[in-house]
């Protein structure tokens, strides 16, 4: 039986709400990507949920008021073993610190790893400066290699300003390991004289 004029205009409106909805499930799951790092992008202007700062200057003046900060470590899925070399410094604030992480990979071959971090109380993200940091950078490090990895941070002294963080007596740090993808091999081209079928590989754990 040949189908109607009305058989084939459902069946093309059924393309059509198909073909939309298709566009609108893609357009969702692309901005939901794009989403992730506009989102860590506001964190890091904004200091929106515990995000600290990345400066290149240091304060312009130093309070008579100490503050002390406290560093804490944590690995996500990375065989590492990650920790502060100390707990915590009291230091005046708009003082210039430096802290030290150490990264130890205890697996039995390269892995890599990147930090993330955040600072608790959350409103203090906005005032907690980092001059000098290991933070969004990938990191591999050979079997049974030890990495020291320095901070260098002071307190925003604009902090006596806000209501919520005057009499705040303890800002901590908090770092967060998690493991980054190895790359695909790479095919390397035939040498002269070698069969098209002959190639090596190479490739790489960690970035």
């Amino acid at each position: 039986m040949q189908p109607t004029e009305l058989d084939r205009s459902k069946k093309n409106s059924n393309r059509l709400v198909a073909g939309v909805c298709l566009a609108f499930f893609g357009g969702m799951v692309g901005m939901a990507y794009a989403a992730v790092p506009l989102y860590e992008m506001f964190c890091r202007v904004t200091g929106y949920g515990g995000t600290t700062q990345r400066v290149e200057q240091f304060a312009d003046r130093v309070l008579d008021r100490q503050i002390t900060v406290r560093f804490d470590a944590n690995v996500a899925g990375v065989p590492w073993d990650f920790k502060p070399t100390q707990r915590a410094i009291t230091m005046n604030i708009g003082e210039t610190a430096q802290a030290h992480y150490t990264a130890t990979n205890t697996f039995s071959i390269p892995t890599g790893g990147r930090a993330t971090f955040n600072v608790t109380p959350e409103l203090a993200g906005a005032y907690f400066n980092k001059v000098e940091c290991f933070c969004f950078t990938d990191t591999t490090l050979k079997p049974g290699e030890t990495l020291d990895m320095p901070v260098l941070f002071y307190v925003d002294p604009d902090i006596e300003d806000v209501p919520e963080l005057k009499n705040v007596k303890t800002i901590t740090l908090s770092y967060t390991f998690f493991p980054i993808e190895a790359e695909k091999p790479v095919a390397a081209a035939p040498l002269a004289g070698e069969g098209t079928n002959e190639t090596t590989t190479q490739g790489k754990l960690g970035g």
